[in-house]
């Protein structure tokens, strides 16, 4: 998360104080991320070293307002135009997490996925139970409507990562049957399987896994399709 772009991108609609920008931040995202003051005045103090920003005296209580500059606008032109870098992705708990517990004396990591398939599915619910609410306040309209939009598009990033997930942990559980199966099948002396009857062999059997790559979760009800 590029907290001095998000910042560049709020002082361009006109100078802001450090609290002013924490709330609009936060307000934008929907608190998503949240900052402390000490984030934004750290930021502040960077972006100003760097030419981005500018004091610009202070409002009627005091606060001390910055403004943003030729170079910062051209900063935040350059972070709007250019695509996120996705080649080296940024580190993830839960791969981190599955990646460990395979062969971790003591762990079942069948256990692990199911645990953390619920909580992701929770979180699923949670974020399109969220997503209505956002949809009304959008529609009815009212001074917010651009903080809305705003957090509606964050809400709905989060469904379907959210969605994603559920699906990834689905097939790595379907992946480690199989592996499962297939090192079964070849240990020694294990007893060769019974060759299938002629109707039988054009199905599958009852208790077989499914053998797609990418199993499918059912989304929950609101959530955005493709």
């Amino acid at each position: 998360m590029s907290i001095r772009h998000g910042l560049l991108a709020l002082l361009e609609r006109g100078p802001r104080y450090g609290s002013q920008l924490r709330t609009e931040f936060e307000s934008r995202t929907g608190s998503t991320w949240p900052l402390n003051v000490g984030q934004v005045y750290t930021t502040l103090n960077r972006l100003e070293r760097d030419g981005m920003v500018a004091q610009g005296g202070e409002d009627e209580a005091g606060h001390t307002l910055y403004a943003i500059t030729d170079s910062g606008r051209a900063e935040l032109r350059t972070w709007f135009e250019k695509p996120v870098d996705r080649t080296s992705p940024a580190r993830d708990e839960l791969a981190i997490k599955l990646a460990m517990a395979v062969g971790a004396p003591g762990v079942d990591i069948r256990n692990v996925i199911q645990s953390q398939r619920r909580h992701t599915v929770k979180a699923m619910q949670d974020y399109t139970r969220l997503k209505a609410q956002a949809l009304l306040a959008v529609e009815g309209g009212g001074a917010r409507e651009r903080d809305d939009v705003a957090w509606l598009l964050v809400l709905e990033q989060l469904i379907f990562q959210t969605e994603a997930e559920a699906r990834w942990l689905d097939h790595c559980e379907s992946r480690l049957i199989r592996l499962s199966a297939t090192a079964a099948a070849g240990a020694p002396g294990a007893a060769p399987a019974p060759a299938p009857s002629a109707p039988a062999a054009a199905r599958t059997a009852p208790d077989a896994p499914k053998t797609s790559d990418a199993p499918s979760t059912a989304a929950a009800p609101g959530a955005p399709t493709s």
